[in-house]
């Protein structure tokens, strides 16, 4: 065993000791947790945006503000104000008729122990934070792995957090894939895993040989069915708002857009004008997010060559070219692609969007359901027997409807997906649950009913037969 695995494995076996030793902590030893991570994010909300600025090579510092603080911010004050009734025990009801002698039956949320959290690099304070709210307030302690793509960020978590919290309660493990994986291997009580769905799976066969339960955040291809019911102007306007936010480096981005026939040109007009109006220049402007680095911007521009070649339309939305030695790309829409390119078969993960033109619905929600289930679903139209069809028909982790991304940003609703876009959620009291073991508990009555009814042994025949028709019967 290596000298970062044994560290490893030390640290989180100090950590269960920590948590077997001090008990299911309290309500208020909880809340108090949470609040150091609260204090964390308001007393270095700046230093969090410098670090990923510089990790980016150009990220608004508003953007990590709104997306990476205030998002975290919302749901740790939340989990503060809603503890105690999380904590709750819920009565549950004894078989009849123990019920009647005064036996219970009631469902406590305990803590599972020691959680490991392996947070992606295009929202790496947020991954970092919003999972790691759900576990404190579950009464669980963590180690956390954040992306080796955001050095300075990662470096600074690992400061902070050590700072803010005593070393039995978390702890952040940095370091490159080869520490990624070997931090998958170890036994934790519950795994959170945000990324791609290739490394996902090789994070649950890792945890499997553990038996350790997992949370996969996983993304895919989110689609958006524009219907013929809606205001062209007003969904290509939120849309655009919404593609743009992290240059498309995020996993609920919109991947691509059905647009009725007649008006897809019209839906490009209306994305390019939004685009201009908040975007006026593209390779200088501090608004705009570059792409993460030079692997995943040679991955956005192979994507668009593969494009070009095959004869594909491709809109730049702005003015300014693609210029080689600027990580920031102007949003690019490619027009119907064949479904057999890279831009159709892979998640984009960064700033192209597909438009693709239909004729009916039922085609598009065919199209749909003949490809894995994404992280999420958006549409737009005003005609209600249309969006109960798409609601009723299509499979994804979540849905917005008439806006993009926004069922995240709602703390009470839980987030994650479903097949190959995740599996488990997190997010609110769905997130307390899922850092938490729902433990049965029954208390017997004063009457032995089993004594009593004469189903112990040795049985009387004659008694047990009666008892046993009146129970077995339709």
């Amino acid at each position: 065993m290596s000298e970062p695995q044994q560290h490893m494995q030390d640290t989180l076996q100090r950590l269960k000791q920590a948590q077997l030793s001090a008990g299911i902590p309290s309500a208020e030893e909880r809340k108090a947790r949470l609040q150091k991570a609260i204090d964390l994010l308001v007393d270095h909300q700046q230093a969090l945006a410098d670090a990923l600025d510089e990790d980016y090579g150009g990220r608004s510092p508003y953007l990590t503000l709104m997306s990476e603080v205030l998002q975290p911010l919302g749901h740790l004050k939340e989990a503060q104000k809603q503890l105690h009734k999380w904590m709750k025990p819920e009565k549950r009801k004894a078989p009849f008729p123990m019920g009647l002698f005064g036996s219970k039956a009631e469902l406590r949320y305990q803590p599972k122990g020691v959680v490991g959290i392996m947070s992606p690099w295009n929202y790496p304070i947020a991954m970092v934070m919003n999972p790691l709210c759900n576990a404190l307030a579950a009464g669980n302690r963590a180690m956390v792995k954040p992306s080796e793509f955001n050095p300075k960020t990662a470096a600074l978590l690992e400061k902070l957090l050590h700072e803010y919290f005593a070393d039995d309660e978390v702890v952040v493990i940095n370091g490159g894939p080869e520490v990624g994986a070997a931090f998958a291997e170890l036994p934790f009580n519950h795994l959170f895993f945000t990324g791609a769905g290739g490394i996902g799976s090789k994070v649950m066969e890792a945890a499997s040989r553990n038996l350790t339960p997992v949370t996969l955040e996983l993304g895919g291809k989110s689609p958006v069915i524009v219907g013929k019911s809606a205001s062209i102007i007003g969904a290509a306007s939120s849309i655009i708002t919404g593609k743009c936010m992290n240059a498309g480096q995020a996993c609920v981005s919109p991947d691509y857009v059905f647009v009725p026939q007649d008006d897809v040109e019209q839906f490009i007009d209306v994305c390019r004008a939004n685009f201009v109006s908040q975007f006026p220049s593209v390779l200088k402007n501090r608004d705009y997010t570059a792409v993460i680095n030079d692997r995943h911007y040679q991955r956005i521009i192979g994507y668009l060559r593969e494009a070009e070649e095959a004869g594909v339309r491709i809109d730049n939305l702005s003015g300014e070219p693609i210029m080689e030695g600027s990580r920031r790309v102007p949003l690019q829409i490619v027009v119907n692609p064949d479904d057999s390119l890279a831009v159709m078969r892979e998640e984009i993960f960064g700033p192209i969007m597909v438009v693709k033109g239909y004729a009916d619905v039922v085609d598009v929600i065919n199209y749909i359901n003949a490809r894995p289930a994404p992280l999420a679903l958006y549409y737009y139209g005003t005609d209600a027997a249309e969006k109960e069809l798409v609601l009723n028909h299509t499979l994804s982790g979540g849905v917005s409807v008439n806006n993009v991304m926004m069922h995240v940003a709602c703390s009470d609703l839980p987030f994650g997906g479903v097949g190959a876009s995740g599996m488990g959620n997190y997010h609110g009291r769905e997130g307390f649950r899922t850092f938490s073991h729902a433990r049965g508990v029954y208390t017997e009555g004063k009457v032995n009913l089993a004594k009593l009814a004469g189903t112990l042994p040795p049985y009387q025949p004659e008694k047990l037969k009666k008892m046993l028709a009146a129970q077995i019967k339709k």
